[in-house]
C-alpha cells in the first residue's frame, strides 16, 4: 500500500505505508523490550546480579524471561549503552562494577535464616492490612497494576520458573492500591530482604508443578478480591498465602525468636 505525500521541494514523493498488523507487531516487540529492560535492571539494583558478575547467556534469559533472543539481545544492548553491563570477548556479559546495589533505607540486612522469619513476620503486620485497604480504595490503574503483575507471574508459572521480580512487584502494586505511602515506602525499603525471603521460597516450589500453580492461584484470588472490592476477603486471603509461604519454606517449622 502505497500514500502520497510532500516532498521537501513541494514535490510528491511516494512512500510506503507501514500495514496495522506490522505496527501492532512493532508495538509488541517494543514493550517485550521494555519489559525485559526493566526486569534486568531490576535484578542488578536488588543484587540478584552483583557488580561483576557474568550474566546468563541470551539463550538461558530468553527461556527465563518467556522471551525471544532478539528482544533480549535489544534490552541487554540498552543496558550496555547506559553503562549497566559490559561485555568481555568470549567470556560474556557482566554487571558494571559501578552499579550501586539499592541501599537497605531503614533495616539492618538479612544475615540469618531467623532474619527471613522475622521479615515474614513483619510483614504479616502491614501486607494483610494493605490487601485490605487496597479492596476499599482501588482504581483502575492499581488494578491494572496489579493486573500486570499477575499475568508476569502466570508466564513463569507456565514455564515452571518462579521469578522473584514479579512476584515482588505483585506485592508492592498491592500496596500502591492502598493509597497509603507507609505501606508502600515500608515495602521499598524491605524489597532487597522480602526477595531474599521469595527467592528461597521459589527454590522450595521446584520439582512437582501443583506446587507453583498453587502458589499462583493464591496470588489470583487475592486479585480477584481486591478487584471485587471485598476488603475482608483480600485481608485473610493475603495472611494466609503469606503464612503458607513461610510454611513451605520452613517446611512447617518456624524458629523460636524468643533468643
Amino acid at each position: 500500500m502505497r500514500k502520497m505525500v510532500a516532498g521537501m521541494a513541494d514535490g510528491i514523493v511516494a512512500v510506503e505505508e507501514i500495514p496495522a498488523e506490522a505496527k501492532a507487531e512493532r508495538g509488541k516487540s517494543i514493550k517485550l523490550v521494555d519489559r525485559v529492560f526493566d526486569q534486568l535492571i531490576e535484578r542488578i539494583r536488588t543484587g540478584n546480579y552483583a557488580p561483576d558478575s557474568r550474566l546468563p547467556g541470551e539463550h538461558e534469559l530468553a527461556s527465563m524471561l518467556g522471551v525471544s533472543r532478539p528482544v533480549v539481545r535489544d534490552a541487554l544492548g540498552r543496558l550496555r549503552e547506559q553503562g549497566m553491563i559490559y561485555s568481555r570477548q568470549g567470556a560474556g556479559t557482566f554487571v558494571s562494577a559501578q552499579v550501586a546495589v539499592a541501599a537497605h533505607l531503614a533495616y539492618s540486612p538479612v544475615k540469618s535464616i531467623a532474619d527471613i522469619q522475622r521479615c515474614y513476620e513483619f510483614r504479616l503486620t502491614i501486607e494483610p492490612a494493605a490487601a485490605f485497604f487496597a479492596a476499599q480504595r482501588r482504581d483502575e490503574a492499581a488494578i491494572a497494576r496489579i493486573s500486570v503483575a499477575l499475568a508476569e507471574l502466570r508466564e513463569a508459572t507456565s514455564h515452571q520458573l518462579h521469578r522473584t521480580d514479579a512476584d515482588f512487584l505483585f506485592h508492592k502494586a498491592v500496596t500502591e492500591a492502598a493509597n497509603n505511602h507507609y505501606y508502600t515506602a515500608s515495602m521499598e525499603a524491605l524489597r532487597a530482604h522480602i526477595a531474599v525471603g521469595m527467592h528461597l521460597h521459589g527454590l522450595s516450589l521446584m520439582g512437582p508443578r501443583p506446587a507453583l500453580e498453587k502458589v499462583y492461584g493464591e496470588h489470583h484470588e487475592i486479585f480477584r478480591a481486591i478487584a471485587d472490592g471485598r476488603a475482608e476477603d483480600a485481608r485473610d486471603l493475603m495472611h494466609r498465602h503469606l503464612v503458607g509461604s513461610r510454611d513451605r519454606l520452613f517446611e512447617g517449622k518456624v524458629l523460636d525468636l524468643s533468643f
